[in-house]
């Protein structure tokens, strides 16, 4: 019996090819609602990280600006 060698893989970093689609349209649909506009302060910012990582409670009405 002949055997085949394994073939050489790499190994994939662990950011899903999901995760990435998510956190593109979470940076879509923040920029939609004005979160990446104006970063001026570290609150315009962690609202904009927020709204990015949260953002389907953008589209049911949740307000993520911090004040």
């Amino acid at each position: 019996m002949s055997y085949y060698a394994p073939t050489a893989t790499r190994a994939r970093p662990g950011v899903s090819v999901l995760l990435l689609v998510y956190l593109v349209a979470g940076g879509i649909v923040a920029a939609t609602h004005h979160y990446w506009s104006q970063l001026h302060t570290v609150k315009q910012i962690v609202s904009a990280l927020l709204a990015t990582v949260l953002w389907p409670l953008i589209l049911v009405g949740v307000n993520l600006h911090i004040h």
